[in-house]
């Protein structure tokens, strides 16, 4: 669906939702008054490509048609260093 924007002269700015691919009414007019309208152009609502909502969805996108695929088993997680002092070790753990 499609988002239009109108201006009437009396009425004000008014929103037109219609599919893309349905032809414009011409003239269009005011859903209040019955007058024509005229369009208002906007710039499209665009997304920062840095946004973390765009990589988020770049990543979605992705990995519906290109899966990763990894090469080897994750690595098992690291167990702590032991301490340099033995005294250390009988200290309480958190």
């Amino acid at each position: 669906m499609a988002r239009y924007d109108y201006t009437c002269g009396r009425c004000g700015v008014f929103e037109v939702v219609r599919p893309i691919d349905a032809p414009a009414p011409e003239p269009p007019t005011c859903a209040t008054c019955g007058r024509t309208a005229t369009r208002v152009y906007a710039p499209p609502a665009l997304t920062s490509p840095r946004s973390a909502l765009r990589r988020a969805r770049d990543t979605a996108e992705a990995s519906a048609h290109e899966p990763a695929v990894l090469r080897s088993p994750p690595a098992p997680p690291r167990r702590p260093a032991r301490p340099p002092n033995p005294l250390h070790a009988r200290l309480p753990k958190p």
